[in-house]
């Protein structure tokens, strides 16, 4: 009776396998094989699971942030060029203040379309150059994107099909606005938290287009929000930084001067002590 029980149980286990196998194979969706208006709408959807993992609501709510952390950067053949601790700030879209050093004796201030720097020296304008160079990447940041311009008219989205990145399955949606920037976020297909964003530029003073990559891991929930701690940047193949965030808060409430220059005014009567007074004296003298 035993062997019997046995056998039927193995040959119901043979069955199970055998209809298993001849069960059609379920595929992922091929962006080619969909409708336009089908690609935008997964897009869409893989973008709202996207936010929603991110904190949802609470995520796009924020409109200021407070970042610490360490900065690598990294020479032309790759090699570690050193660290530098630092804090940056945020209002969105286009405020932002960074302050190198835990004394902060370097800071740099954009707001809009002005920019002031600190140094030893004292407080400065930052070039017409660099100005426009923030800003530029303040239209390619993933919060900016994620938050604001994602309603843009003109931006245009698309389902971009699935692949395995990092060793993860991951959801590509494809960005497209109306200056031609192209975007490619990955998205984990488990967690819904962003993998990778490419930004892909066209240079109108060269036939070569500069691709972005910026890739993010280990999330952490701070303040209600997922966040990545560690960010890393590569352009056009070649490691650039890698940010490794110690904490965020969101939504401190800054006060109306913090990015102005009467704060880095105010930032330089503290640390623009007489060690670094005399220091610039006697440069002065010297020369």
């Amino acid at each position: 009776m035993r062997y019997a029980d046995n056998l039927r149980g193995v040959l119901a286990l043979a069955a199970l396998l055998a209809a298993l196998l001849v069960q059609p194979v379920v595929r992922a969706q091929n962006p080619d094989n969909m409708m336009p208006e089908e690609r935008t709408a997964k897009g869409k959807q893989v973008l709202d699971q996207l936010i929603t993992a991110l904190g949802g609501p609470t995520y796009l709510d924020i409109r200021e942030s407070n970042c610490e952390g360490r900065l690598a950067q990294f020479g032309h053949g790759g090699e570690l060029a050193g660290y530098t601790n630092f804090k940056v700030y945020w209002r969105y879209p286009d405020k932002n203040r960074t302050d190198f050093s835990k004394k902060g004796v370097i800071v740099n201030i954009y707001n809009g379309d002005r920019g002031w720097t600190l140094d030893r020296g004292g407080v400065s304008e930052i070039s017409n150059a660099a100005v426009a160079d923030f800003q530029e990447q303040a239209k390619r940041d993933i919060n900016n994107l994620l938050r604001v311009r994602l309603k843009e008219p003109g931006m245009a989205i698309r389902y971009g099909g699935t692949d395995v990145v990092d060793l993860r399955t991951v959801d590509w949606v494809e960005l497209t606005d109306t200056e031609q920037r192209d975007f490619r976020l990955a998205v984990d297909r488990s967690s819904h938290f962003l993998v990778r964003s490419i930004v892909t530029l066209t240079d109108d003073t060269s036939p070569d287009r500069s691709v972005e990559t910026h890739i993010y891991t280990n999330y952490q929930l701070m303040d209600g929000v997922q966040t990545p701690l560690q960010i890393t940047l590569d352009r056009n193949g070649r490691r650039i930084n890698q940010v490794f965030f110690q904490s965020c808060k969101y939504n401190p409430g800054f006060s109306e001067d913090f990015f102005t220059k009467a704060a880095l005014d105010k930032r330089f009567s503290e640390v623009g002590s007489k060690k670094y007074k005399n220091e610039k004296k006697k440069e002065k003298e010297d020369n």
